[in-house]
């Protein structure tokens, strides 16, 4: 996806403090529960405490620690044996072991099961809160290489142009920020709304914990259902191993779930007692796994019309229909057109170094005029064909697809299906093939890189005589 707006009204996604980040303390001894509790508390932790090991695994699951504080010696489990189950269970949470008794073989016995450090008492508090920084920063940076939340900053900077609507859905989005609630992006293909969505995360507090797309075109039910909620091993043929969800790896974030519209019936009864609860099971297991997550979800299809014809459902929703941010095709607001154009030229002739610096005024007549059913990303693609095709230092009418050249208009697209909209694609590239060969169906394949065979199946599939 590409910026959205002018160069001079690019939006700083300005740094906010992270949220409250949630520690386990493990001991049997109160005192000591009770003296790393006072202060990591007053560093600005959320605290949690268990007695002993049992009951350190059930608020491993239920509460989602970021970080575990786990004493060695405990009766019935030792700290060592909740270690081992954790790494068993694939829970890469940092843990930090103290004792009373330690030895070095001891020390090297708890780093080689994943221990982050081994520390041994009697030891100042503000030492363990030191160590306590470190290890989640050390995770925050583990975790954001593992989603892949470290993006490229120029591909998701959020560009503002001057038109009423977007400054309108701009200010929404921040005030939407400042919450929790769920937000409901609309909008044609092309217009932003990953964008959107990750300006939403960056504005609020959960800027430093991550932010997790998940798009549902193109995955089964059984798949989509596996990446949302994971699964246990065993749950279904080829589980050999316990998985981790997009929405168990977004706790403390952000989890955007784009094109919600195509999402099953049976699989919506799930998200909606998510969005309820925020709370789930993996695929194959009965414990419940509460997250904090702020949700936004987006979609190009109309959802009134869906719940209307019962393909979609309504409670769901309602439940995303908190705080709704329209993003407007690029043919409604023809005035930022100039301005994106000459941001991406810049922004493409730097990249392959080019020195391409302006528009002829006849091609940004052309550019104005035409509708755009891509938006903002089919403008983006135009212009670096032009950058990477054109002769310079302008880009002139030459240098433009015929369509646009031509001045062809095209009407406004109805929202439709991830499917739909590629039956369309490959017809029109069929019936193009055919018009160049006039008509002849062999030559037609050929020139598409088909098989007749499945060349002529697929006319025969798309309604194409």
């Amino acid at each position: 996806m590409e910026p959205l707006g002018l160069e001079p009204r690019v939006v700083r996604l300005e740094r906010a403090p992270s949220m409250s980040e949630k520690i386990l303390i493990v001991d049997d001894e109160p005192s000591n529960r009770n003296i790393l509790s006072q202060e990591l508390t007053h560093k600005g932790y959320s605290v949690v405490a268990a007695n002993d090991g049992r009951e350190a695994l059930r608020k491993i699951e239920s509460s989602r620690p970021d970080l575990i504080i786990l004493d060695y010696m405990m009766p019935d489990l030792s700290g060592l044996e909740v270690l081992k189950e954790l790494r068993k269970r694939e829970n890469d949470t940092p843990v930090v072991m103290i004792t009373a008794y330690g030895t070095m073989e001891r020390a090297v016995e708890a780093m080689k099961e994943g221990a982050y450090d081994f520390i041994t008492r009697p030891f100042e508090p503000e030492h363990i809160a030191l160590v306590v920084r470190k290890a989640l920063e050390r995770q925050r940076l583990k975790r954001g290489v593992e989603i892949l939340s470290e993006e490229v900053e120029e591909r998701y900077r959020l560009i503002v142009g001057e038109s009423a609507e977007m400054k309108q859905a701009v200010d929404l989005a921040k005030k939407a920020a400042g919450s929790s609630a769920t937000v409901l992006l609309l909008g044609e293909s092309g217009t932003g709304k990953e964008i959107f969505a990750r300006a939403i995360h960056n504005w609020s507090e959960r800027r430093d914990r991550p932010f997790i797309a998940i798009n549902s075109v193109g995955l089964s039910k059984e798949l989509l259902e596996s990446e949302l909620f994971g699964h246990e091993q065993g749950a279904f043929t080829g589980a050999h191993r316990r998985k981790t969800g997009k929405i168990e790896l977004a706790h403390g974030g952000t989890i955007f779930f784009d094109e919600i519209g195509d999402v099953s019936r049976e699989l919506q009864a799930k998200l909606l007692r998510f969005l309820q609860e925020r709370e789930f099971e993996r695929v194959g297991g009965v414990t419940p796994i509460s997250v904090d997550v702020r949700v936004i979800a987006a979609t190009n299809r109309n959802l009134e019309r869906f719940v209307k014809e019962g393909q979609f459902r309504e409670d769901l929703y309602y439940r995303l229909n908190v705080v709704v941010i329209n993003l407007p095709p690029l043919r409604e607001r023809r005035e930022d057109i100039a301005a994106l154009s000459q941001y991406f030229l810049r922004k493409h002739s730097a990249a392959i170094r080019r020195n391409i610096t302006g528009i002829s005024e006849e091609a940004r007549r052309k550019l104005q005029a035409y509708d755009w059913p891509g938006n903002v990303r089919e403008l983006a693609n135009v212009i670096e064909r032009a950058v990477v095709l054109g002769s310079g230092p302008t880009v002139t009418l030459d240098d433009v697809p015929g369509r646009i050249a031509a001045g062809w208009t095209t009407p406004a697209p109805e929202m439709q299906s991830y499917r739909e909209g590629l039956n369309a694609a490959r017809k029109e590239l069929i019936l193009k093939a055919l018009a160049t060969t006039h008509g002849n169906r062999s030559a037609a394949a050929k020139l598409l890189g088909l098989e007749a065979k499945y060349f002529l199946k697929l006319m025969k599939s798309l309604g194409i005589e």
